[in-house]
């Protein structure tokens, strides 16, 4: 099993590179790297540049804004740049922020999607072997690239494509044409993964007539863990608070429904739309975190996790401690984990 750590949203480019170093040093595989306060290629940049073994990938990178050629070459240069440790994680993005915050049209998000990946392999396939580009899809054109504007071929290869999904028609389209799929915190629950992400993968893969193990799963969820049980408790508490925030999104009730709480959804929208922040957490059961976090002290969470993924999903994220005291502890987790 592959161990992820991954960055706040908020340590930007500057913070960067001291964070991955320590992530590296405790025995991580990789670093994910958020784009919400920062531009996660940037900071995937600092964090590349700071580095020397660990993957680093976006996650995820909000596409639409961009368009796929400025996208590629910057994918491009951070590929060559690290030696082959750079994904591209990509995400649609809710329609408020897509067309609020960023001025972008809101178009079909799956189609929109298949079409932007396409163009990126596209891309991807002139840079590494100089032919023509030539792509023409339902939202992209692509049939320019002069020689001087080519940056060459990697001996590393094209960086892979992950996608970020929620819904049904996004993971399928993640198992039929990405080379892998991200999780979200509120749909990476190992039953709900196994029940209904998992399924979803395969009937894409299928449609591709390829394996689902050609899209491995990240789940990219929460762990409520520390040293002791009181810092177990603080993890759950800070976990319910961005719970009560998520949820108050449709596009994230399906996992709730499954698990039982098909109210909640509804009940923290309506609190958000009066703007009563507040009272929204107490509205979160502390039953739902026992349903979709693993939880445990740094000497039992190991096994905890073993027992909720192993076997069925080959990529995890584990959180650094808040206190570099105990990185060495976490090491040592970390390093048990990947044995797995």
């Amino acid at each position: 099993m592959q161990v992820f750590a991954a960055m706040s949203e908020r340590m930007g480019p500057v913070e960067a590179g001291a964070h991955a170093r320590r992530v590296e040093a405790m025995g991580y595989d990789g670093l994910l790297v958020p784009e919400a306060v920062h531009d996660g290629l940037l900071v995937a940049m600092a964090a590349l540049s700071a580095t020397r073994r660990i993957r680093v990938a976006t996650s995820v990178l909000v596409a639409f804004p961009r368009s796929p050629m400025t996208t590629a070459v910057a994918a491009w240069d951070l590929q060559a740049s690290s030696a082959g440790r750079f994904e591209l994680g990509l995400g649609t993005q809710v329609r408020g922020n897509l067309v609020g915050r960023f001025s972008t049209p809101w178009l079909p998000p799956v189609a929109r999607m298949r079409d932007y990946v396409a163009s990126l392999r596209a891309i991807f396939h002139s840079f590494q072997t100089g032919e023509p580009l030539d792509h023409a899809g339902e939202f992209y054109r692509f049939d320019r690239l002069q020689p001087f504007f080519n940056p060459g071929p990697l001996d590393c290869g094209a960086p892979p494509i992950q996608l970020a999904a929620v819904g049904p028609d996004m993971t399928r389209l993640a198992g039929e044409i990405a080379d892998g799929l991200m999780t979200h915190p509120t749909n990476s629950a190992p039953d709900y993964l196994a029940e209904v992400v998992r399924p979803r993968v395969e009937e894409g893969a299928a449609r591709a007539s390829r394996s689902p193990d050609d899209c491995p799963i990240t789940a990219a969820g929460f762990v409520a863990t520390g040293a002791d049980d009181e810092a177990v408790a603080r993890s759950r508490d800070e976990i319910r608070r961005q719970f009560a925030f998520l949820f108050s999104t449709p596009a994230y009730w399906k996992s709730i429904e499954h698990a039982g709480f098909s109210d909640l959804g509804s009940d923290l929208r309506a609190l958000a739309k009066l703007g009563r922040w507040n009272e929204m957490e107490a509205r979160v059961p502390h039953e739902l975190i026992e349903r979709l976090v693993p939880s445990g002290r740094y000497d039992e969470i190991a096994r905890v996790l073993i027992d909720h993924y192993c076997g069925q999903i080959p990529r995890i994220t584990f959180p650094l401690p808040d206190d570099p005291a105990r990185d060495t502890e976490v090491a040592a987790l970390i390093t048990s984990l990947r044995a797995t």
